[in-house]
């Protein structure tokens, strides 16, 4: 099975990080987010909205730098661009390098996990069991044999059933996300039966507590 690998799209997102030889001159094309520690960077966020600080990827595929202007790195892969970027840049600093992370490769979870959220994923790959111990890991209650993938393919929205418990995934074209991807893991039987259980108990409950109040008023 080939890892899927990210390519730059339209709409991306992109953190460049410059350094060189020349500190004085590499600032002028690090922007505020640029500064951030490369550790912090690497580490997947998790955040319902997360804050973008980069070069936004014109329709048209290119990336606009300051000095350099307008450069086409759409359809590359972010090793790609880097080098195209850094390619540029020998023009103006001394012995540069570049590295960039996308910013929009972000993916949910959602469902009978423990918690549920949006995460970044900045080394831009990730597999759908990762993905699901940064939620926290499935509940007791949800379906490990039917957990659904949502995914948009040449603008489509599909629609998967993947089994957990089968071996096959690992050789499967799912088990490495893909940007923007949403896992769903529904809820088993007896959390349904819960749940309606609870529905069907709370207006007695609260009809109950409702009349209580109502003696504990009169015999003040």
């Amino acid at each position: 099975m080939d890892r899927f690998v990210p390519t730059v799209q339209p709409g991306d997102v992109l953190t460049v990080r410059v350094s060189s030889l020349s500190p004085e001159a590499t600032t002028f094309f690090n922007p505020p987010s640029a500064t951030m520690p490369i550790d912090r960077m690497m580490t997947p966020t998790m955040t319902a909205l997360p804050e973008l600080t980069g070069y936004l990827v014109n329709p048209d595929g290119t990336l606009e730098l300051p000095l350099i202007g307008k450069i086409a790195i759409g359809g590359l892969t972010t090793a790609q661009a880097s080098d195209r970027i850094r390619e540029k840049l020998k023009d103006y600093l001394k012995e540069p390098t570049v590295n960039i992370r996308n910013q929009n490769f972000r993916v949910s979870v959602m469902g009978e996990v423990a918690r549920p959220s949006l995460f970044t994923i900045p080394n831009e790959r990730i597999t759908m069991l990762e993905a699901l111990s940064l939620a926290g890991d499935i509940t007791i209650y949800g379906r490990r044999e039917n957990v659904l993938l949502i995914r948009e393919v040449n603008g489509q929205r599909t629609f998967t059933r993947i089994d957990l418990t089968n071996r096959d995934l690992f050789r499967s074209q799912n088990y490495y996300l893909r940007p923007n991807d949403v896992i769903y893991v529904e809820p088993g039987r007896a959390r349904v039966a819960t749940a309606d259980r609870t529905y069907q108990l709370l207006p007695i409950a609260i009809s109950a507590l409702s009349f209580l109040a109502i003696i504990f008023s009169r015999f003040k």
